[in-house]
């Protein structure tokens, strides 16, 4: 019997926030120094649906190397489960959204399925985890651990980093199908408060914001030279470099931009383009379609193109979807007129390299003017976070995760309706013919997230939630 993959985490230290947070960082340097005589000789497990691609495996890929580098043993296991499996829990994704996914059923076939699954995953993991552990389980995929894990001794955790601010018949319904599991763990965790389902015990609730590491690939800083090289290596430029361009690795050591991307584009962005892009899977719940859409319809200029970037389809093992939502990205592509098509660039990156992955999206990032993110349902965005911390003003659904992030007009620009195009062209035409105001919002915006959602904040939240539980606290 095949055991879970275990994700490598390279410990990091504290020690890369102390210019950056000035004053305030021996506060968490105390904190890492407790945390590891708290939870000596225990493991905190953190178990989900996938070590690359997708918001989940960015939050662990940015906070556990810290908790590690404090001295915490944490670990990291990854389910490895058939496409049945995930057709079912992308089913409970999508209703979690309010949304109808495929409109396949959740009856008691698809528990069986779900169950069945889970405990074949329960007896590898079984074999890991030890009483007195913590175990930290993400989203629909893992929930149905619960009841096991709690067997095996280990205190358990749900998190769900997926949710939708005005609940209806299909969110309720995702939340009956899991709530047998989920009313076991000791203590359940969410994005926001909106997000809290209804009848779970309040003692055990925790909110918990995600975050981003400031000194990871996909947000370190990067010169304009390098970001041209890495957009040639990509194939988004003309021209490949000389030389591969390098970035530092998430674990410090040299990396290099060595692979292509896989594009659709009828020719290069020329150099003195003005972008747009949007960087996310390719997931109707993003709506790149609409994004398509709403730039073909409503954003004219002819120096202005377009960069609609995600990860290559086939490589996000539980999103059985993006193959489908990326066909009909392209066949919209292909149907726009030329002169249109051709400011249009629909950009998939190799999944092969995670960092080289992560240091292909800061180049893009860095290199757009503005990033949008068009989502019709959002749990919270990390891409938003991403963006405003390299100073990008953005424009995003006023939805989830992404209000908490941006205020609107001060550190980016929140569009009501995420499926009225218009205003989305007109926030997007505004920033862009307004230098000085889309210079002072990415400001602002780097600001915001300096203060909030770095992922060195998270750790007193961590080590508080952890440390309830492991101390018998009757919160948890």
């Amino acid at each position: 019997m095949a055991r879970p993959e275990l994700v490598q985490i390279p410990p990091q230290p504290l020690e890369r926030y102390r210019e950056l947070l000035g004053e305030d960082f021996p506060r968490y340097q105390a904190v890492a120094e407790a945390a590891r005589e708290r939870f000596a000789g225990r493991a905190i497990w953190h178990v989900n649906s996938t070590g690359k691609g997708g918001g989940v495996a960015e939050i662990l890929h940015s906070l556990l190397p810290y908790v590690r580098g404090a001295g915490v043993d944490t670990r990291w296991a990854v389910l490895r489960e058939d496409p049945e499996f995930f057709t079912v829990t992308k089913r409970l994704h999508n209703r979690l959204h309010e949304d109808p996914g495929d409109g396949g059923p959740l009856g008691e076939e698809q528990r069986a399925l779900y169950e069945a699954t889970l405990r074949s995953s329960a007896a590898r993991m079984s074999r890991l985890v030890q009483r007195g552990d913590t175990i930290y389980l993400h989203d629909p995929q893992t929930a149905g651990l619960v009841p096991a894990m709690r067997e095996l001794g280990a205190k358990t955790i749900w998190r769900c980093h997926v949710g939708v601010d005005r609940p209806g018949e299909l969110a309720r319904g995702g939340w009956e199908f899991l709530r047998p599991y989920v009313e076991a763990a000791d203590a359940c965790v969410f994005s926001r408060r909106e997000y809290v389902w209804e009848g779970l015990d309040p003692a055990r609730i925790w909110l918990m914001a995600p975050s981003i590491d400031a000194f990871a690939p996909k947000n370190q800083e990067l010169d304009e030279a390098t970001v041209a090289a890495i957009l040639g290596e990509i194939g988004l430029f003309d021209g490949r470099p000389a030389a591969a361009p390098g970035f530092v690795r998430g674990d410090g050591t040299p990396g290099r931009v060595e692979r292509a991307g896989e594009l659709l584009q009828d020719e290069k962005l020329p150099a003195e383009a003005r972008l747009v892009a949007q960087v996310s899977r390719w997931d109707r719940l993003k709506d790149p379609r609409g994004l398509l859409d709403c730039f073909a319809e409503h954003v004219e200029d002819a120096d202005v193109h377009l960069a609609l970037v995600g990860p290559v389809s086939w490589a996000v093992a539980d999103d059985p979807e993006g193959a489908v939502v990326h066909g009909d990205v392209a066949e919209g592509w292909r149907r726009l007129p030329a002169e249109v098509r051709r400011r249009v660039h629909l950009v998939s990156l190799p999944m092969d390299d995670l960092d080289e992955n992560a240091a292909m999206v800061n180049a893009i990032q860095r290199r757009a003017e503005t990033i949008v993110q068009k989502s019709v349902a959002e749990g919270f965005g990390l891409t938003v976070a991403e963006a405003m911390w390299k100073a990008k003003p953005v424009v995003a659904s006023r939805l989830g995760g992404i209000q908490d992030q941006i205020v609107d007009g001060e550190s980016g620009v929140l569009v009501d309706d995420p499926c009225d195009l218009a205003a989305f062209g007109a926030a997007i035409r505004g920033l862009l013919a307004d230098a000085e105001r889309a210079r002072e919002i990415g400001a602002a915006a780097r600001q915001r997230v300096k203060d909030r959602f770095l992922a060195i904040g998270r750790l007193t939240e961590y080590v508080e939630l952890v440390g309830s539980l492991v101390d018998g606290d009757s919160r948890g």
